[in-house]
């Protein structure tokens, strides 16, 4: 496979704008990270049982997967970062209202329900919102590497965060980890309120639902698009299921128990930030391509749980699946942003988070049952046979074969399968730099 070399990593660095954003999504990822592992003790902590803390879980998944659509309309009419402001205040608030709740022995499972409910809705706001301002921080030469730094800054603050969690929760209890998640997303609204652009798509005043049709439209007109996020969709689902389900029983099984899980999925994220590092200097030139190609790394760790092998071979194939799959995510990044106009960049990504999580929780529910009726190994080894023959259909479409990231400095007109052109520089009075 071919692999393309890239600037220095001063052109993204130099952004003010970037710097911030940047900043501010490894803060709130930190306190999310902590959160994730603070709310089920919560839960407990108040008198609530496992089935509550399920409950919990959808209470913030439904309303997210329920608004992400309207989500994409909001960020594609409104300055993005104003709106992911306002989204940081609310979910602030809900998470400052259920720390303030637990800490003080008021908190009722009801409460909890209502507070993640709502933080499922600042998420279906703020996803689309961020996915559709980064490319406007950086020039179009320093988009990869722009992506590569967020996303290994956010696996970071991922690993971070669980870590942390998990000594606050054993320690001072779930209450402090729910505060701490609450401060973060007001740190990182009131960085975001510094941001300051002058190429963002106008304020538009057309109706939400011809908006949404519009990007609907603009969806399915995209084969490479839609195809990539039904593939990706099924793999997202089998990829919950392992980590919510199969995963932990497997590891219960044969591996030792949860402190052997917890490394294997470390693992991958220690994989992921390996992945963005490489990524950060050198790209593929069929971005999606190449990225499609890498899922089969996963369906590795799907046959060494199935077998079972030893929780070090297990690790070291996390790891390797993480590293892989960072190609994927850099990838499909760039192709959005390379390919959507910038203008309905958003709303294409509330489809893409759509597409990609609207089955996850059939899947993750359906997941133990299967492997009670016919065998956990039965379920993994199908699985990862799922993935190999959903990657095996990516070279068949030519659309997703074909289409190359752009070399550094270069319009679409420019490049093989060119999109809809570049975003517009940065201000040019930002930091000392001419973007």
């Amino acid at each position: 496979m071919q692999f393309l070399q890239l600037p220095t990593l001063q052109g993204p660095l130099q952004s003010r704008n970037f710097r911030l954003l940047v900043t501010c999504n490894a803060i709130s990822v930190t306190g999310t990270s902590i959160a994730t592992v603070a709310i089920p003790f919560a839960v407990l902590d108040v008198g609530g049982s496992a089935g509550d803390v399920g409950l919990i879980a959808a209470a913030k998944l439904v309303p997210l997967i329920a608004f992400l659509l309207i989500g994409g309309v909001i960020a594609d009419r409104w300055p993005r970062h104003r709106v992911l402001v306002a989204a940081n205040v609310a979910q602030a608030a809900a998470e400052g209202a259920a720390a303030g709740l637990v800490v003080s022995g008021h908190a009722q499972v009801w409460h909890l329900g209502v507070l993640s409910a709502i933080g499922g809705m600042g998420v279906a706001v703020s996803y689309p919102a961020a996915q559709g301002l980064l490319p406007h921080t950086v020039p179009a030469a320093h988009r990869q590497q722009a992506v590569a730094l967020d996303r290994m800054s956010r696996n970071t603050a991922s690993i971070v965060g669980a870590a942390l969690g998990g000594l606050l929760v054993a320690f001072w209890g779930a209450g402090l980890g729910l505060g701490i998640d609450a401060a973060s997303f007001a740190i990182a609204a009131a960085l975001r309120f510094r941001m300051s652009f002058t190429n963002l798509p106008q304020v538009r005043k057309s109706n939400m639902i011809s908006e949404l049709r519009q990007g609907w439209r603009t969806f399915t007109s995209r084969r490479w698009l839609w195809v990539t996020v039904a593939l990706s969709g099924v793999f997202t689902t089998a990829s919950s299921a392992l980590i919510a389900v199969l995963g932990p029983l497997a590891a219960d099984l044969h591996l030792g128990g949860a402190r052997s899980w917890g490394f294997i999925v470390a693992a991958y994220g220690f994989g992921a930030v390996v992945g963005g590092m490489v990524l950060l200097r050198f790209r593929p030139r069929r971005i999606l391509l190449a990225g499609i190609l890498s899922f089969p790394a996963l369906s590795l760790l799907f046959f060494a749980l199935a077998i079972p092998l030893t929780t070090p071979v297990n690790i070291a194939l996390s790891f390797l699946a993480g590293a892989f799959l960072e190609i994927f995510e850099v990838g499909w990044a760039i192709a959005l942003q390379q390919e959507i106009p910038p203008e309905e960049l958003s709303r294409i990504s509330s489809y893409d988070a759509f597409g990609n999580y609207a089955l996850s929780p059939a899947g993750t529910a359906a997941a133990g049952g299967l492997a009670d009726a016919f065998g956990l190994p039965v379920i993994l080894t199908c699985s990862g046979v799922l993935i190999v023959l959903l990657s095996a259909t990516a070279p068949l479409v030519p659309e997703i074969r074909n289409l190359r990231g752009r070399p550094p400095g270069t319009s679409a007109a420019e490049s093989v399968g060119g999109g809809h052109g570049d975003a517009p520089a940065e201000r040019q009075d930002v930091q000392h730099h001419e973007m």
